[in-house]
């Protein structure tokens, strides 16, 4: 009698992951996570976390093309892609992954809304592969042009300064302010050009660097314009560092202003480092002209009406009635009084100084001060909310500005508008 066998059938394999609590289904989280469905096995592709790598890798990438290269990376990973479709749907996705994975998304909103458009433009013009409908070449082809877009937005740094190098003169003092990288290219070949012709650079350079407190005097080594000084004085460039409450003070020795940008919004104005608004007014009343130098991916199609419609959460003006941690400690070390606290402060002794106090003093390393970089402890969320407000934007309006450097050439700022048009269409 033949044997039977009684073995029950192996399970099915479900390839979506396991449910995670206090999640959505995995299929519902691509889209907030960030992540795209596992291909073939592999890992599925984190598209925050890859945009993360790339800016930690080289401190010279910039928001938007960091974001770009993400795009393009996420594309080189999906080869199930076999529409139009769905690739544009998921280019879509992870953009607004990576939008609401930082506060302040402006810059980076600027490169990828014009990287998707680019894309757009590149089916829509079609060739051979279109013509036959494989979408296997088609898919070859906007990865070749999405490295193609990446490598001349990295080179558009050089081409801005070669231009904008020319409005630094010999004798002239330069007023910025920021960690712009565009800026610091600039001033550093007008430096070696100078150099090359005279022997030695012949201008100035005036550096605006904030204090993390209201009542501190800054500390140039900690500030974002840290590198650039450091580069400049390499070069034999006099650099004089002062606080935002000194740049008035400043302006008669200044022949003119040259800041960076996060965004140049469509009327020709521009979104940067909080303080840049200030310059502007104070060079305008003083008539000295103001340049601002940026690539031209980062025009964003924004029309701000104002400096609290730039559509981020910025909570600068934080109207309390406590007192703050560092002004009470102040206080009881060195008892001084309300009206004391503009005088030098004393320093105090370490064993009346607070373990968990000094944030401001100098900036943690990973090793010395752990608390930190624990996300789950109060001192972290403490600075992570300083570092917040540190990195806030303002709005300078058109008529404040001189003239944009792109590497389109010079552009006034009414011309801004015509040029977003090119970009676009």
């Amino acid at each position: 009698m033949p044997s039977t066998s009684s073995s029950a059938p192996a399970p099915e394999i479900s390839a979506t992951p396991p449910p995670i609590p206090g999640l959505a289904p995995a299929l519902m989280r691509t889209d907030t996570v960030g992540n795209v469905p596992h291909q073939n096995g592999k890992a599925p592709f984190d598209i925050v976390s890859a945009y993360n790598s790339l800016l930690r890798s080289d401190p010279d990438l910039t928001m938007p093309v960091a974001a770009i290269e993400s795009l393009v990376s996420l594309l080189a990973q999906t080869p199930s892609l076999s529409t139009i479709s769905e690739t544009l749907d998921l280019l879509n996705t992870a953009a607004g992954t990576l939008k609401r994975s930082i506060p302040n998304s402006i810059s980076l909103s600027a490169g990828t809304d014009l990287f998707q458009r680019y894309i757009i433009t590149t089916l829509q013009r079609g060739g051979p592969a279109s013509a036959a409908g494989d979408f296997g070449a088609i898919r070859s082809h906007l990865l070749s042009n999405g490295r193609f877009f990446v490598s001349r937005a990295k080179e558009s740094r050089k081409a801005i300064a070669s231009v904008a190098c020319r409005f630094i003169r010999e004798g002239s003092t330069v007023l910025t302010n920021g960690g712009s990288r565009v800026v610091r290219e600039v001033l550093k070949i007008a430096a070696e050009a100078q150099t090359r012709e005279t022997g030695a650079p012949r201008f100035r350079v005036v550096y605006v660097v904030g204090a993390p407190y209201a009542n501190d005097m800054p500390n140039e080594g900690d500030g974002e314009g840290t590198a650039t000084i450091a580069a400049l004085r390499e070069l034999h460039v006099p650099v004089a560092t002062i606080p935002e409450a000194a740049i008035a003070y400043s302006m008669g020795k200044v022949s003119m202003a040259l800041v960076g940008a996060e965004g140049v919004v469509e009327n020709g104005g521009i979104i940067s480092r909080m303080g840049t608004y200030q310059m502007a007014v104070l060079a305008k009343a003083t008539k000295k002209p103001l340049y601002v130098v940026a690539e031209s991916h980062k025009f964003v199609r924004m029309f701000p009406l104002g400096q609290y419609d730039l559509g981020v959460e910025q909570n600068v003006l934080d109207f309390t009635t406590a007192q703050s941690t560092r002004i009470a400690h102040e206080k009881a070390v060195t008892g001084a009084t309300d009206t004391g606290l503009l005088t030098p402060k004393a320093e105090p002794s370490p064993a009346s100084k607070p373990a968990d106090f000094g944030f401001g003093d100098k900036t943690p390393q990973v090793n010395d001060r752990k608390e930190y970089f624990d996300q789950g402890s109060e001192t972290w969320s403490q600075s992570n909310t300083l570092a917040q407000k540190m990195d806030t934007v303002d709005y300078t309006p058109p008529d404040l500005i001189s003239a944009l450097v792109t590497e389109a050439g010079v552009l006034t700022p009414s011309a801004v508008s015509e040029e977003l048009i090119k970009l676009w269409y």
